[in-house]
Formats: C-alpha cells, sequence, structure tokens
C-alpha cells in the first residue's frame, strides 16, 4: 500500500538498515510504453492490473520511509531502477537530464548492479559499527571530492551541454569493469557522489550458493490472495544458469547492470536446484527455461577476461565473434541431457533467446546444440532478436549484419527438415532506435517478406532507458563513437509509422463493436524478457 504506512511500518524499525528497491525493472519502463501510454495490465501485480507501482518507485518509497520514520537506519537503494540512475542520466520521460536517483531520493546509501557481495559486506560493516566507504560496488554522497578517483563533469555542467554530457557518459560506461575501473566522482548541487569501483565478480561457487538458497519458489501467502500474478507460471520453475552477458548491445541495461562477463553456474548446482523442483507441490514436471540474458551463453569463457577484465576498445561479439571468446554448446548439450534425464522432469525448455552468431561461429557443436533444441527443448517457437536489418542502424544498435541470420535460418531450415519437427523463428525487431527513418523500416520490411517469408508480430518501438548508449544518441542526436549527427525519431506518431511500415496500420475495433477473440488473447511473459526495449 503506497497511500499510508500500513505496509511499510508493517514489519517495523529495521536492525540495520532499510533496503530500498523498485524491482527488476526500472517502475517508469513498467509503468509506461514507449509511446509513454500508462500501462494497464501488470504481469509483476496480484490481480493483473498496474494499480499497485508508483512512478519512479525508488524515490517514493524512500520518502514514503522518511514520512513514517523520522531518524531512522540508512536507507539502502539498490535493484535495476537505482543502479541504471546512480550518476546525472537522461530521463526519456521528462525529458531532461535528472541528478544521480540517491540525491533525489535523499537516501543515504545506493548499491550497484547485483551486488550480494556489496550489500552482505555493508551489512557486516553496519553491525559492527565500522567505517563503510570504501565497500566495492556502493556509491554515497560527500561534502568533499574523492581526489584520488575520476572526476566526472558535474551535474550542472552534463545538463547544460551535449558534448559535456557525451564525454561524462562515456568516462562513465568505461568505468564499469570489476578488474579495470577507477572510482568515480561527480559534483550534484552542493554535494559529491562518490562511486567506488564496482564489486567483483561472483566466483562460479559464490553463484552456486546464491542460487541454492532455500527459496520457495511461490508468492508470498499475503500477496496470492489479492489475485493471480500472471509471471509467476513463466519464472517459477526455471533455472538461471549465468548471469551477465558478452552481447552488449547499445540498447541494453545488462552490461551497465549485471556487466559484460558471463559468470556460469556449475553443473552440480543447476542439477540441484532441478531436483528440488522435483518435490515441490506445484511441479507437474516441467522446467520453462534454462538460461540468462542470453540462453546459448552457458559455459562460454574468454580467454582473458578473467585476468585483464573487459577490453576497453572493442565488443566480443560485435562487428565479429572475438576469436578469444569460447563457445559453451557442448557443456549446455549435456547439461540439458542430464537435466532431462531427472526423475519427475518431464519436458525442460529453453525459452530465452539465443545469439545465433554464437551458434554460427561455434563449427564444432553449434549446430547439434541447436539440433538439441529443436528435438526436445522447446514447445514449437525458437526466440532469436536480430534488432534490425540494416547495416547503419545495426551498428549503432552494436549488432551483427543480416549475414549471420541468413546463414542461421538456412540452419534451421535443414535441421527442422532433418528432424521432422514443425517449429517455428520468433523474430523480435525494434522500430525508431536513433539513425532508423522511415525508409529503413520499409526495406526491413521488404527484406522480412522477401528472405523470412513471415509477417512479424514482435516489433518493438525503442524506448531510451538511463545509463544505455541508445538513450545517448537519443538524446544527444550524436553517434558517440563518430561524434556524427544522426537522425533521431522524436514524435510519438512517426515512431507508431515506423513500426506500421513492417506490421501495418493497427485498426482499432469501432466503439461499441464487438472484438474478435484474438484481440483478448494473452501471451505469456518470458523469463528475462529485456524490457529495456518494451
Amino acid at each position: 500500500e503506497i497511500n499510508d504506512n500500513r505496509d511499510i511500518a508493517r514489519l517495523g524499525e529495521p536492525e540495520l538498515f532499510w533496503g530500498v528497491s523498485a524491482g527488476c525493472m526500472d517502475s517508469m519502463v513498467a509503468n509506461y510504453t514507449a509511446t509513454k501510454k500508462k500501462r494497464k495490465q501488470d504481469d509483476l501485480t496480484p490481480g493483473e492490473e498496474n494499480n499497485r507501482r508508483p512512478d519512479r518507485a525508488v524515490i517514493y518509497y524512500s520518502n514514503l520511509i522518511r514520512r513514517y520514520f523520522k531518524n531512522t537506519k540508512p536507507l539502502v537503494l539498490g535493484g535495476m531502477e537505482a543502479s541504471l540512475r546512480r550518476i546525472a542520466h537522461y530521463d526519456y520521460w521528462d525529458n531532461s537530464i535528472r541528478r544521480s536517483v540517491l540525491v533525489d531520493a535523499k537516501a543515504d546509501l545506493l548499491v550497484c548492479g547485483m551486488a550480494e557481495k556489496t550489500i552482505v559486506e555493508l551489512a557486516g560493516k553496519l553491525k559492527n559499527s565500522q567505517d563503510y566507504r570504501d565497500i566495492r560496488g556502493l556509491c554515497y554522497l560527500a561534502k568533499e571530492p574523492r581526489l584520488e578517483y575520476l572526476q566526472l563533469p558535474s551535474y550542472e555542467e552534463a545538463k547544460n551541454d551535449k558534448i559535456i554530457f557525451i564525454d561524462m557518459f562515456n568516462k562513465f560506461y568505461r568505468n564499469n569493469d570489476p578488474l579495470t575501473a577507477r572510482g568515480l566522482c561527480q559534483q550534484q548541487n552542493t554535494q559529491y557522489l562518490i562511486q567506488n569501483p564496482p564489486a567483483l565478480n561472483p566466483t562460479t561457487e559464490e553463484l552456486d550458493k546464491i542460487y541454492e538458497l532455500d527459496y520457495q519458489l511461490d508468492i508470498h501467502p499475503y500477496y496470492k490472495r489479492q489475485g493471480n500474478v500472471r509471471a509467476l507460471p513463466t519464472i517459477q520453475f526455471s533455472i538461471t544458469s549465468q548471469r551477465g552477458c558478452f552481447g552488449e548491445c547499445n540498447f541494453c541495461s545488462i552490461p551497465a547492470h549485471q556487466g559484460r562477463a558471463v559468470i556460469s553456474r556449475s553443473e552440480k548446482s543447476i542439477l540441484k536446484e532441478a531436483e528440488k523442483f522435483t518435490k515441490h507441490k506445484y511441479f507437474k514436471g516441467n522446467i520453462s527455461d534454462v538460461g540468462g540474458a542470453t540462453a546459448n551463453l552457458y559455459g562460454s569463457e574468454c580467454a582473458i577476461m578473467p585476468s585483464v577484465g573487459t577490453c576497453p576498445d572493442k565488443k566480443c561479439l560485435f562487428p565479429l565473434v572475438c576469436s578469444n571468446l569460447k563457445p559453451g554448446h557442448a557443456k549446455m548439450i549435456t547439461l540439458l541431457q542430464k537435466i532431462f534425464a531427472i526423475k519427475g522432469v518431464d519436458r525442460v525448455f529453453i525459452a530465452s533467446g539465443l545469439r545465433y552468431d554464437m551458434i554460427i561461429e561455434d563449427k564444432q557443436y553449434g549446430s547439434e546444440f541447436l539440433k538439441e533444441v529443436l528435438e526436445k527443448h522447446t514447445s514449437g517457437q525458437i526466440k532469436i532478436a536480430p534488432e534490425h536489418t540494416e547495416g547503419y542502424i545495426l551498428k549503432l544498435m552494436g549488432k551483427q549484419g543480416k549475414d549471420y541470420l541468413h546463414k542461421f535460418k538456412l540452419m534451421f531450415e535443414q535441421l527442422k527438415q532433418e528432424t521432422g519437427k514443425n517449429q517455428f523463428l520468433t523474430y523480435y525487431f525494434i522500430a525508431a532506435h536513433p539513425g532508423c527513418t522511415q525508409r529503413d523500416m520499409e526495406k526491413m520490411s521488404e527484406f522480412i517478406s522477401k528472405n523470412l517469408k513471415i509477417n512479424p508480430e514482435q516489433i518493438q518501438i525503442f524506448t531510451p532507458l538511463p545509463s544505455t548508449l541508445s538513450a545517448l544518441m537519443y538524446y544527444t542526436e550524436m553517434d558517440p563513437f563518430t561524434g556524427e549527427n544522426i537522425f533521431v525519431e522524436k514524435e510519438i506518431r512517426n515512431k507508431e509509422k515506423q513500426k506500421e511500415a513492417v506490421t501495418g496500420p493497427v485498426h482499432l475495433p469501432a466503439r461499441g463493436a464487438p472484438r474478435s477473440p484474438a484481440h483478448h488473447k494473452k501471451s505469456k511473459p518470458r523469463k528475462n524478457q529485456r524490457f529495456y526495449h518494451s
């Protein structure tokens, strides 16, 4: 309840600190579409109606605590919303540069990224009344700058000059790797935002411990009584096999939150979780997903990243798959087969999207992995995300060209014929990304019709998420890599027209006219759904 103190005071004063999070999504993305319309339905809210989550939830919840608890324990912000808004950032919904959410929420501390290590260390320091200001992954406000840290342009400077904002963002973005990042300092009004270097990535053993905790795999009874949570069947019996993503697409929030390194769980830990499912009273034999941000990065390893960190001047998968990156498809095949062999498990699905470039480049096991998925681990559709077809736009997105898509389509059709499975590819595309014109979308439509031979429905209008390179392009109307001006469509109706160039115009029923059953059809949300371009 956000309008009184019934929920906020339910557990009383905390012993160490208040942990404040908007959840697994930025609240503005959760509450509004890319065309800034209020979402009516919410898959994560009991009763499915989007009427419980406030806008800018981290700020709202912090103010709620301050209202009812005076002189209380420290307020610690965390989660996706806090992590992506930790420095001065562009906000699409305000169309302005906003201060750090730590300032606007009047909170005490902010933990970056997934933050398990940071929050445990912080709890220990607070419990023992020790100085916590050097904890990795922590942000706080200070009266004086930390001179040994990299000084970013101030909030006011970044707000008033787009070139300075680009410089600020580039320095921030380049300092997200745990092995190479410097601490950052940015003046925000009369205070200084101090961002310590990121927490070290968890080891496989540490990640195993996190996912082997005694989760109940259900909604709390208090909320369960309030109505159905539509997302639950999608995630209740799904397995997170790895964390992070080598992809680093420019529109994606994962690099700034989970990181560019992929950390995989051990096979033993994953099998243990699958066996735990079989003892749950609601388990019906189906594991809905085994994956992460991308399904087929499990077991993938970079030969140099663990020792020197991420490369500052190149990406792992763009414009080509790096030769230092070793695919993990062989490990994934073995893992899926072992999960499938567990007594009580009837089906094991891959519901996360596939990086088809990794499959194409894995000459030894790529085709075998795709065949395994086709034969045993899909309910009929395999998700892939080309995002666009035009080279210039793909370059701005940090996505590879359509040659990989051609090759994967041919491989898929051949394996489909060999296996005799009537499976399909589901393609995800983005309209109105910075640089994209109406003509680009028309060319995409022509390519899809000629080469993919489908009528795509999964076309999403681009949403600029805080602390992403694509949001930087959207705001500045510049390519941050070259400094060149780029076209950015900012008129909502024209964004819709870009989408309609591929899907065709949307004709809503006349008022009072009966709606077709298809209008009411609900599609299940997918685990790890990439809300960063919803």
